[in-house]
C-alpha cells in the first residue's frame, strides 16, 4: 500500500519535471511502474508510451501558443520516428524471446533485457541533463537549415529506442533539433514535446490487442502526470530551470545505477 501511494506521488513528480525542465520526467515512468506499482517491465514500457504521450501532448499546447513549436521540423523529424516506434512495438518487441541468452548459467530474460536497456538509457539521459547546454544555443543562429539525412536517421534511431524502452527520448531529440535543424533552444524543447506526443501515442497503438491493459491504473497515473505538468509550468516561472535540470540529472544517474545493480545482483524483487 505504501509503495502504491509513493507511486501516485511519483506520477505527479513525472509531470512536474516535464513542466519545469521540458523533459526528463518520462525517464522515471518505467521505474515507477515496475518498482512501485509492480507492473511487468515489458508492459510498463507500453504504459509509459501512453503516459508520456498524453502528458507531452497537453504540455505542447502552451508552447504552441507561445510560438515555441516548429511544425515543419516536427513533421520532418516525426515521420521516421513515428514509423520506427510503431514497428518496434508491433513487431520487434513481441519477437524478443522470453529467454534471450545465457552467460555462465545466468539467464538474460526479456524483462531483464528491457530494464537493462532502460537503465543504460537513463545513464545517457542523466549525462545530457548534467552537462551545460548553453553551447548548443550558439549553434542555433542564422536561417533555419535542415540536414535531412541526419534528421531522418536520428528520427528513426530515437523511434526504435522509444519503442524498446518506453521513454520519450527528449534528451536525444532536443540536441538533434538544435544541431541539425538550427532551432533555438526554446523552440527545440516545444517541438520535441509535439514529436514525443505523436510518436509515443502512435507507438502505444502497436500494443493494443497484444497486452492486457489495466486502464484504471494507466488513466490515474496519466491524470496525475498531467496535473503535474501544469504545476511544473507555474513553478518554472519562479525556479531556475538550469539548476533543477542538473539536480534532476544526478538523481536520474543514481536511479540508472540502482536499476543496473538491482537487476543484476538482486533480481528477485522485480515484477518479471
Amino acid at each position: 500500500m505504501v509503495l502504491v501511494v509513493l507511486g501516485y506521488i511519483a506520477s505527479l513528480v513525472i509531470g512536474v519535471s516535464l513542466g519545469l525542465i521540458g523533459g526528463g520526467g518520462s525517464i522515471l515512468t518505467v521505474p515507477v511502474l515496475v518498482y512501485l506499482f509492480g507492473v511487468n517491465p515489458v508492459l510498463a514500457t507500453a504504459y509509459s508510451l501512453f503516459i508520456v504521450g498524453a502528458t507531452s501532448l497537453v504540455g505542447t499546447f502552451p508552447k504552441y501558443k507561445s510560438g515555441e513549436v516548429n511544425l515543419k521540423t516536427a513533421i520532418i523529424f516525426g515521420i521516421p520516428s513515428i514509423a520506427a516506434v510503431f514497428a518496434t512495438r508491433a513487431f520487434i518487441v513481441p519477437a524478443i524471446p522470453k529467454e534471450v541468452f545465457t552467460v555462465d548459467g545466468f539467464v538474460v530474460t526479456k524483462p531483464l533485457l528491457m530494464m537493462m536497456l532502460f537503465a543504460v538509457l537513463m545513464v545517457f539521459a542523466s549525462v545530457s541533463m548534467i552537462r551545460d547546454k548553453r553551447k548548443n544555443d550558439a549553434t542555433a543562429t542564422g536561417p533555419q537549415q535542415f540536414n535531412y539525412p541526419l534528421i531522418l536517421m536520428e528520427g528513426a534511431v530515437v523511434g526504435v529506442l522509444t519503442g524498446l524502452v518506453g521513454a520519450g527520448g527528449g534528451f536525444l531529440i532536443i540536441p538533434a533539433l538544435v544541431l541539425f535543424s538550427k532551432l533555438p533552444m526554446k523552440q527545440a524543447v516545444g517541438t520535441s514535446l509535439l514529436i514525443i506526443a505523436a510518436k509515443s501515442l502512435i507507438g502505444f497503438t502497436g500494443d493494443l490487442g497484444k497486452q492486457t491493459m489495466d486502464w484504471p491504473l494507466l488513466l490515474s497515473v496519466t491524470g496525475l502526470a498531467i496535473v503535474g505538468i501544469f504545476i511544473g509550468n507555474l513553478l518554472s516561472k519562479k525556479v531556475s530551470a538550469d539548476k533543477l535540470k542538473k539536480g534532476f540529472g544526478w538523481f536520474v544517474l543514481l536511479m540508472g545505477i540502482y536499476i543496473i545493480i538491482k537487476e543484476l545482483v538482486f533480481p528477485a524483487g522485480t515484477a518479471h
